[in-house]
């Protein structure tokens, strides 16, 4: 078994030192094995702003760079998100994994990026590689989809097919958008026969963007959703069964083969 928490956060500015102590707590009284942040958690939402400015951009990863140097607080426990990067001088939007052990390590860059307003994100940053590997976190095959990358659903299918015990989605998704986001992340659950975790941003922002929230864990054999966050409950852990997730792919549809490969 594995304890898995997921979380809406405010943004920095916004709540989020209050919100830390309280998720540190959290973790902590849960024993969580694994926690999940939302997209890009420790500054303002950039991509609310067509127009791109390069001092705004480095400031946001100087900023994740300072409240990342704070997962130690919150203990013993593996941590998957996203953070903005700048490698070679190409902006990224990079999901990560962390834990007291081994430190942070990048695992996957976003690779498919709206372009609309209030996710003017093909302005801030570029694609990533289009690769889609597991990674070994907290002794389990996890997949990355990054917020808009849940709806191109043959990845959720290859993680499967990987053997991915999860399938996390760090989000960055606006107020009134739940009950589409979580349609998605029922689909990312039964494609895979993962259990499909996320969490997402919550609250108002300085920069004025409102987001939704209702980060969830979603069982991998029906798609059942077992939790969902809130205002009032704004971190939950459960308790869930690698094990189903391996059942789950030999039940239908997982064991279906595609004859178009």
């Amino acid at each position: 078994m594995l304890s898995v928490t997921v979380c809406q956060l405010h943004e920095a500015a916004q709540g989020l030192e209050e919100d830390w102590p309280s998720l540190v707590r959290h973790v902590g009284r849960q024993k969580s094995d694994l926690l999940v942040l939302p997209e890009m958690p420790f500054a303002p939402w950039l991509a609310s702003d067509r127009e791109v400015e390069r001092e705004r951009w480095d400031a946001a990863v100087a900023e994740h760079d300072r409240w990342l140097a704070r997962l130690g607080e919150l203990g013993p426990v593996a941590v998957v998100g996203s953070r903005p990067v700048t490698i070679d001088g190409v902006p990224l939007n990079e999901g990560f994994a962390w834990d007291a052990e081994g430190g942070y390590r990048a695992v996957h860059h976003k690779v498919y990026l709206p372009q609309e307003p209030g996710f003017w994100e093909a302005a801030w940053y570029e694609s990533g590689p289009a690769t889609f590997d597991c990674a070994t976190i907290a002794g389990l095959e996890v997949g990355l989809l990054i917020c808009s990358e849940i709806w191109f659903t043959e990845h959720a299918r290859d993680y499967g097919r990987r053997g991915a015990h999860l399938v996390v989605v760090p989000r960055a998704t606006p107020a009134g958008t739940a009950d589409k986001w979580l349609a998605g992340g029922r689909v990312a659950a039964v494609v895979s026969g993962a259990w499909c975790l996320s969490s997402n941003r919550g609250g108002v922002d300085r920069g004025g963007a409102v987001w939704d929230g209702a980060g969830w864990i979603v069982e991998p054999e029906s798609g059942d959703v077992v939790a969902v966050t809130s205002e009032n409950e704004p971190f939950v852990t459960r308790r869930i069964d690698p094990q189903r997730a391996v059942r789950a792919k030999r039940t239908y549809p997982r064991y279906i083969e595609n004859p178009l490969g």
